[in-house]
């Protein structure tokens, strides 16, 4: 489309009107490295914005700066809805939130995974989301129990072989 047929206030605010991120609907538990997760991004993106400010009449960075606003007020609804858990007062006779479980599969492979709140899941470190399906199977289980894991791949039986609940800075 021509700039003719557009007008100067719509460039002057494109990209600055963004959707809010979608709070989730589910109670924000957290473990200790997730809450510090947390706060560290919030601190993080408020540097960049104090850093952006005097720059803020540049479109760019007027759009940058709507980015971390939403951003940030993300991450305040997260905050001032985290329910602290501290893995270390659970019992680890079984499985509950914060809970690095050891699994065996029918082939016998070791897997091991830690049910974190939805914030700190990462699949690529084995932190699943208490809400996952994986965590929702696991969870309340013992040692030796048998857990169906249903997967669009199709199920898998696992064993539970041990279960901790690591310290913040063992995470």
């Amino acid at each position: 489309m021509s700039r003719a047929f557009v007008k100067e206030n719509d460039l002057e605010h494109s990209g600055t009107d963004l959707p809010e991120r979608p709070q989730s609907e589910h109670p924000n538990y957290v473990t200790p490295t997730g809450l510090a997760q947390l706060r560290q991004e919030a601190d993080r993106l408020e540097q960049e914005r104090l850093a952006l400010a005097p720059r803020k009449e540049d479109p760019v960075t007027r759009q940058r700066m709507a980015m971390i606003d939403r951003d940030l007020r993300y991450l305040q609804g997260r905050l001032e809805r985290a329910i602290l858990v501290d893995p270390a007062s659970q019992s680890s006779d079984s499985i509950l939130f914060g809970a690095r479980v050891a699994l065996e599969d029918e082939d016998g492979n070791p897997h091991i995974y830690q049910i974190v709140g939805e914030d700190e899941a990462d699949v690529v470190r084995n932190k699943v989301s208490w809400v996952s399906p994986l965590a929702r199977a696991l969870i309340g289980h013992k040692i030796g129990d048998q857990v169906t894991w249903r997967r669009p791949a199709g199920d898998l039986v696992l064993e539970v072989t041990a279960i901790e609940y690591p310290s913040p800075d063992h995470t």
